[in-house]
């Protein structure tokens, strides 16, 4: 399988739940892009964006709960980080559906350096404090 992210210990949180959920988020960004470099038909790449849609949604669902039970402080950035990849995600399924864009290297790229970046940046920032408030 061709693989786009390859997952080292630089990416982890250190929290148990988050780290697993960013591990699936990887796997399914990089069955999309095997999908895409063997020339898949739509029907296969659309199936695994509204995989990876769904599942980052149950992720962010989750990192915003931890937030709230334990009163993060960056809650509004980190969220409006969030929001803004989902609005940019949901127009491209959207296109994408109405055959308005197809799912290019460029797609693929932007969701790589979209979810490294979040991680080694506004996901790392949160990983201490949820640390100290016992979550592991």
């Amino acid at each position: 399988m061709a693989s786009l992210f390859v997952w080292n210990d630089s990416y982890s949180t250190g929290i148990r739940e988050i780290d697993a959920q960013h591990k699936k988020l990887v796997d399914i960004l990089n069955a999309l892009y095997d999908a895409m470099s063997k020339g898949q038909g739509n029907q296969a790449l659309g199936k695994l964006l509204d995989e990876l849609i769904k599942y980052t949604v149950v992720h962010f669902a989750t990192e915003e709960r931890l937030f709230k039970l334990h009163g993060y402080p960056d809650t509004l950035a980190h969220k409006r980080e969030h929001d803004e990849l989902a609005s940019k995600v949901l127009q491209l399924q959207k296109d994408f559906a109405a055959g308005k864009v197809s799912l290019s290297m460029q797609v693929a790229s932007f969701l790589k350096n979209w979810l490294t970046n979040h991680i080694l940046g506004a996901d790392k920032k949160y990983a201490p404090f949820l640390s100290s408030k016992g979550v592991k």
